[in-house]
């Protein structure tokens, strides 16, 4: 594969003496650099739509989403997988992240392990990715050999893939969409967990998010999915329901208790007038979608 343009190794302007400035000229340089991200991704926007419309056609299809990268690429990946059950109360296999070298990656470095294609074909049969399922290989150079690799095995399996990268690459049969997004050279030559991960933790965001919104998981900008699992998410989770509806603080807890902790349960519950039981059957009827029961079952008709 050609390169045409290695943007993620080059020099930064901006940035060549920066030993020899002060903390403070140091931070202006970094916010001032920080501008290139949102440009970037500016001028991606038509390319992240086509990768959550893709997303969005395998998750309705019975697919999986999997993300695979190596190093900070990785690492990423893993942790928007991670954050959609407990965000969105899906299920653990619905997205899932895959990082070279295996999870030990997450936490130390593994040498080599962006060069060594050799377990692909394992991860790839293991996982049994098929054509209903969608791979976001992340690779900011565009040349990680385990991303790439597991992008054309995976479309060997008729598998939807989609490329991340910060390079101008050529084209590749194997990618059905590539996101190329130009952030610029880093501050530091060739460290692309600065711009570049954080662009990519941007485009992550937008893709599970929207695709996830799509989904019926969300109602208006709340997580009425979400999965209660600590102290944090049940404040919220009663705050949504105080907000949504009117009721005090002590009714909402109630509420939540008898919908087993299910937030969007206990709007139908208190909004339709249905048992627990009745709430989820109507969840299922509407595919999630809680303002499509509330439209049909508005208030001044009960």
């Amino acid at each position: 594969m050609k390169k045409r343009n290695n943007i993620t190794e080059s020099q930064n302007a901006n940035s060549i003496d920066i030993d020899t400035k002060g903390i403070s000229e140091i931070v202006r340089i970094f916010n001032d650099d920080s501008k290139y991200i949102i440009e970037g991704i500016n001028k991606s926007q038509g390319d992240i739509v086509a990768a959550v419309e893709i997303t969005l056609d395998a998750l309705l299809s019975g697919g999986r989403l999997f993300y695979v990268g190596a190093g900070t690429s990785g690492r990423l990946g893993v942790l928007d997988a991670s954050e959609c059950r407990p965000t969105f109360s899906v299920d653990d296999e619905m997205v899932q992240g895959i990082i070279a070298g295996g999870y030990r990656a997450l936490s130390e470095s593994i040498e080599g392990a962006e060069d060594d294609i050799k377990d692909v074909e394992k991860i790839i049969k293991g996982k049994n990715i098929t054509s209903r399922d969608v791979v976001i290989g992340i690779s900011c150079s565009g040349t990680a050999p385990f991303v790439l690799e597991f992008l054309n095995q995976s479309k060997m399996r008729d598998a939807k893939t989609v490329l991340i990268t910060f390079n101008d690459i050529e084209p590749l049969d194997y990618a059905d969409k590539i996101i190329r997004t130009y952030v610029g050279p880093e501050i530091i030559s060739g460290s692309t967990r600065m711009k570049s991960g954080t662009a990519t933790k941007m485009i992550l965001n937008m893709i599970s998010t929207i695709t996830m919104i799509k989904l019926n998981k969300t109602y208006g900008n709340f997580m009425v999915d979400l999965n209660v699992v600590n102290n944090k998410l049940e404040y919220r989770a009663i705050n949504i329901i105080r907000s949504l509806i009117g009721i005090s603080e002590k009714d909402s807890r109630e509420a939540l208790m008898k919908a087993r902790g299910k937030v969007k349960v206990a709007l139908v519950m208190i909004e339709v007038g249905v048992s627990y039981e009745d709430a989820i059957d109507l969840i299922d009827k509407y595919e999630g979608s809680l303002r499509k029961i509330l439209d049909q079952y508005p208030k001044d008709s009960r």
